[in-house]
């Protein structure tokens, strides 16, 4: 209640309404409390870039630790989130297995059974209940990889975060380059060791199956070179010729070609000295 001692829920408001960047003030008007009292918690408990609610929480020694409300669906029933919390939890795990980070698993998880369509850093933060800096951390890893990407709120100065379109694509393509990865780095130490030595035969069946891994990835040689002439020939104003022979709605003809010519883009984009080191080895 106003002019009460912080509950944990308040200082979680606290630590959400910071990582949306809002200002003494505008959170002091939320919590229905004076600006004074928020200035003081934040500075007595690490500041503004380093408040930590569990932390504030648990260091107040002058006051009795509550618990926090369980959640509720908003009809008052606790009982009703808590599956949906275990399959996010199941979800985020199975992500991790798949090696994703692991916050950056709960993140996406959260976001992929939000009944809402976006969710800002304060919500984020009140229903995996960890710190501001974790969840940016996510964040930036998501954007990153494009999984993720921000929309600006129109009326407050706040950031929702919604799953890219093709987030499963991009997971895939994420898996693709990891394997790429780690058939140029095998191939490197092959030209470091000598192909003929016991190091060098197995550095090259690593680099040797990394490499066709990441090849069947991404559709295999074949399918990335037809992708690469689709993309040259491609002529926009045959759009409706090309769909009407193939039985096709106009939408579904350009959308193949776009995701041609985006592609054969990258692929050379892509094509580094690295690649060529794969191939020999």
């Amino acid at each position: 209640m106003p002019g009460g001692r912080l509950s944990h829920q308040d200082r979680l408001d606290i630590a959400a309404g910071l990582a949306d960047g809002l200002g003494y003030a505008e959170i002091a008007r939320q919590l229905e409390r004076p600006t004074s009292t928020i200035s003081r918690e934040v500075a007595r408990n690490g500041g503004a870039a380093g408040y930590r609610a569990d932390h504030a929480h648990y260091a107040t020694a002058s006051r009795a630790r509550r618990r926090r409300p369980a959640p509720t669906d908003g009809r008052g029933d606790s009982q009703a989130i808590e599956p949906r919390r275990a399959y996010v939890e199941r979800f985020a795990a199975m992500m991790v297995d798949g090696g994703l980070p692991r916050m950056a698993s709960r993140v996406l998880a959260l976001l992929y059974t939000s009944d809402s369509r976006t969710l800002t850093a304060a919500d984020l933060v009140r229903a995996l209940r960890v710190s501001p800096a974790s969840i940016s951390k996510a964040i930036g890893y998501l954007e990153r990889v494009g999984m993720v990407h921000r929309e600006p709120d129109p009326v407050r100065r706040l950031q929702h975060y919604v799953i890219a379109e093709d987030v499963w694509l991009k997971a895939w393509e994420v898996s693709a380059r990891t394997n790429h990865n780690w058939a140029a780095t095998a191939a490197e130490g092959v030209k470091l060791v000598g192909r003929d030595t016991p190091a060098g035969e197995r550095l090259t069946q690593m680099a040797e199956f990394f490499e066709r891994l990441s090849e069947d990835m991404s559709g295999g040689a074949g399918f990335q070179d037809c992708l690469a002439v689709l993309a040259v020939l491609w002529e926009p104003d045959r759009a409706a010729e090309l769909a009407a022979r193939l039985g096709w709605p106009v939408e579904r003809v350009t959308d193949a070609a776009d995701y041609a010519i985006k592609a054969s883009a990258q692929e050379s984009a892509e094509e580094t000295p690295r690649q060529a080191t794969v191939r020999e080895a």
